[in-house]
């Protein structure tokens, strides 16, 4: 009997070999990267600046906090930059240094990881699909018991694309910060959801010194290759530790440089926020007529499908569309999430066209 092959996210090379298809050949649904590519003015303005890798960068970063504080609507006192968001969320999980963390799943993995490095107690509450993935906050924090010191979330959350709005959000943190709870807010996506202000805490980092909120450009700037991220905080006992022990020009002179030109590019943020809002409408109301898939409601740019004809599993969808070259994300590797489901990112509109056409079959 041939064992099926296991594929880990977006395991691209590993699934070109397998399948024998040239990798630039796969349309990459399960990378959730914006489609429109990094943006033209963005490259324009890097090519004809490349001489700043010549200097170091401002050890502050003092233009780029600006930048950022007004894209989010923060203090630039309140912003630490590096290299990724991987990084901000690996110096944060150590200097908490957690005696018990609470995980929000199923989600990324990384945070148990790092967790796992601290030597803490790690234990989960898992979103329950009877419930749509939909938080359901009185019963969450009847879970934070007094041993609790860490809450890790994350906004809209990855693979179940769901979210908590801001006034449940404040709940938590009111209830955390009496407890003296941390939490950390991972808002990779939000920049995709409908309205970002009805999903961002953001606001809620002036009022509470609990939280950080830690953001990035990889996926709605289609910038992975950059490592650029920044966290946003108002404790500054916090923010000082943190700096402190992070490595000196941490990001960059080419990630300070372009993080700046990224989060000033207007047109192209509007573009894209059209794209996927407009693209998510109109994907949900086809997948909502197939009798044999169940969604939920997205906020990100990806959509969490349920398989429910019998005997079809996600490895099959999975293959299905392999085989038309659209690479999607088998969820079966995530922890907690009982069932068969895929997962797919918002691509262009023809390119979801084929994408629909796999999964109505």
């Amino acid at each position: 009997m041939n064992k099926k092959p296991e594929f880990h996210g977006s395991d691209l090379e590993k699934i070109a070999e397998y399948y024998h298809i040239p990798k630039d050949d796969i349309v990459r649904f399960g990378a959730n990267v914006n489609p429109l590519g990094l943006s033209d003015s963005v490259k324009k303005q890097l090519a004809a600046h490349l001489d700043i890798i010549s200097s170091y960068p401002d050890r502050n970063y003092t233009s780029l906090k600006q930048a950022i504080a007004d894209y989010c609507g923060a203090s630039p006192t309140h912003i630490a930059v590096g290299n990724g968001s991987t990084e901000l969320i690996s110096l944060l999980i150590s200097q908490r240094h957690a005696q018990k963390a609470l995980v929000l799943g199923p989600t990324y993995s990384e945070y148990e990881r790092e967790l796992a490095l601290t030597g803490g107690i790690i234990t989960h509450y898992n979103l329950k699909e009877s419930d749509d993935f939909i938080l359901n906050v009185k019963d969450f924090l009847g879970t934070l018991d007094e041993n609790i010191d860490l809450v890790i979330l994350c906004n809209p959350n990855n693979p179940t694309s769901s979210a908590i709005h801001t006034g449940d959000m404040e709940k938590i943190l009111s209830y955390c910060k009496k407890r003296d709870i941390f939490v950390m807010i991972d808002e990779t996506y939000v920049e995709f959801a409908p309205d970002v202000s009805e999903i961002t805490a953001v606001p809620l980092t002036d009022k509470y010194d609990n939280v950080m909120v830690i953001r990035g450009v990889s996926k709605f700037f289609a910038a992975p290759g950059l490592r650029f991220g920044y966290g946003i905080t108002s404790n500054r006992a916090f923010l000082d530790a943190l700096l402190t022990h992070q490595n000196p020009w941490s990001l960059n002179s080419v990630g300070a440089y372009a993080g700046e030109l990224m989060l000033k590019d207007t047109a192209y943020i509007q573009k894209t926020r059209e794209l996927i809002c407009s693209e998510r409408e109109r994907l949900l109301k086809k997948l909502r007529k197939m009798p044999h898939l169940k969604t939920y409601e997205p906020y990100a740019n990806f959509i969490l499908v349920r398989i429910l004809t019998p005997g079809v599993t996600s490895f099959d969808v999975f293959e299905a569309a392999i085989k038309e070259k659209m690479m999607i994300r088998d969820c079966s590797s995530f922890a907690s999430l009982e069932g068969e489901y895929v997962r797919f990112c918002i691509m262009m509109p023809e390119e979801n066209n084929r994408l629909v056409n796999v999964l109505g079959t």
